[in-house]
């Protein structure tokens, strides 16, 4: 899986990960850290979405030039 860094990710080595990060936040705590994560996530999109849009008007803020 991450062959670029010089070692790779087997099946039992995901499963591992997965047990312990079970053990950690125990299963009530990873449905609501996954909820944030995804409203993180939409949140972000939604600010690209918005960064892409072109402004119609000049800001108020700006003065005009002569």
């Amino acid at each position: 899986m991450l062959p670029a860094l010089g070692f790779t990710l087997g099946l039992w080595e995901i499963l591992l990960i997965v047990v312990i990060i079970l053990i950690l936040f125990g299963s009530t705590k990873i449905p609501k850290l996954m909820r944030g994560i995804g409203a993180g996530v939409h949140e972000f999109k939604d600010g690209i979405k918005e960064g892409e849009k072109k402004p119609e008007d000049k800001p108020a803020s700006e003065p005009e030039k002569k």
